[in-house]
């Protein structure tokens, strides 16, 4: 495999919720960007990346102190070629300062269609019930005593789009102490991120997200960058053919999932010749294999 792959970066459509933003009272909202004169729910990039490491396996060997706020734990026995927590970056500011910027990297999950709102009410009347019964309130007198609530909270799971892009050759490295990981261990690192993203499960507000990916495309690149961000477009449930296939070329690959939620994917199959998304990251972790073994 050439010398000059630097990077893994992939582009996902995937079926999500949204995360949360700011609440006023009892009202939760989901986060929004604000594109083309719309609203557009989102899942923030922190979000998801904490959701992956958790995920993975990551933050098993997560080690946290306080030094003003909560941090990552990172000295010359603890660093991020033998703690896999500290792959995401760290940094400490204890009696030495120490920084080093994450290996992989996410963009924010972007709705594909402009936000409508969709508020769910709900309240805790079998919880304040039950106290009523057993200190003889009545629920309807005395809400206020037996913590009755109201809440409501805006709903979104759409499809949104999101890029990740590993720096193959950053994986395991930390320069701050001078010790890199084993081969096989940076491996496994790639090969947990990509397993994750492959199927990817959310949870928010009580509720499981199935978020795995329904279309992907990338590969090895020579561009540490988000190769497909702006090539991949979903507009009426149709995906955007034309620039995928400018930027695909013979170096990428594209996998899809068919359950028909793309109003054109009788298009996609014969203009982009996808694989299914299992083969797809089968493939792109076998071409890792190769990278770290040449």
């Amino acid at each position: 495999m050439s010398a000059k792959i630097k990077a893994v970066t992939l582009t996902i459509v995937a079926n999500m919720t949204s995360n949360y933003g700011e609440g006023l009272g009892n009202i939760s909202t989901v986060q929004k960007i604000y594109k083309n004169n719309k609203q557009y729910a989102s899942r923030s990039k922190e979000s998801l990346k904490n959701a992956v490491c958790v995920q993975s396996g990551f933050y098993d060997d997560l080690q946290t102190v306080v030094n003003v706020a909560a941090q990552k734990l990172a000295d010359g026995s603890t660093n991020a070629a033998n703690n896999r927590a500290l792959e995401g970056g760290y940094l400490t500011t204890g009696d030495l300062t120490y920084k080093r910027n994450s290996s992989f990297y996410f963009t924010d999950a972007v709705s594909t269609d402009y936000f409508i709102n969709d508020t769910r009410f709900h309240n805790n009347l079998y919880l304040a019930t039950n106290f009523a019964e057993h200190n003889d309130y009545n629920v309807q007198a005395d809400g206020g005593k037996v913590g009755l609530m109201p809440y409501q909270y805006e709903f979104d799971k759409t499809m949104k789009i999101y890029s990740l892009t590993i720096a193959l050759d950053e994986v395991g490295v930390d320069k701050n102490f001078e010790e890199e990981a084993s081969r096989e261990e940076k491996i496994a690192r790639v090969e947990a991120l990509l397993d994750t993203v492959a199927n990817l499960s959310l949870q928010v507000k009580g509720s499981m997200d199935n978020a795995e990916p329904i279309f992907v495309v990338g590969g090895l690149s020579s561009r540490k960058t988000h190769m497909f961000e702006n090539a991949v477009i979903v507009k009426n449930a149709h995906l955007l053919v034309q620039p995928i296939k400018e930027k695909i070329g013979d170096t990428f690959s594209c996998g899809i999932f068919r359950n028909g939620q793309f109003a054109n994917e009788d298009e996609i199959i014969r203009e982009l010749s996808p694989k299914s998304t299992v083969q797809f990251f089968n493939d792109i972790k076998a071409q890792v294999r190769d990278y770290y073994n040449q």
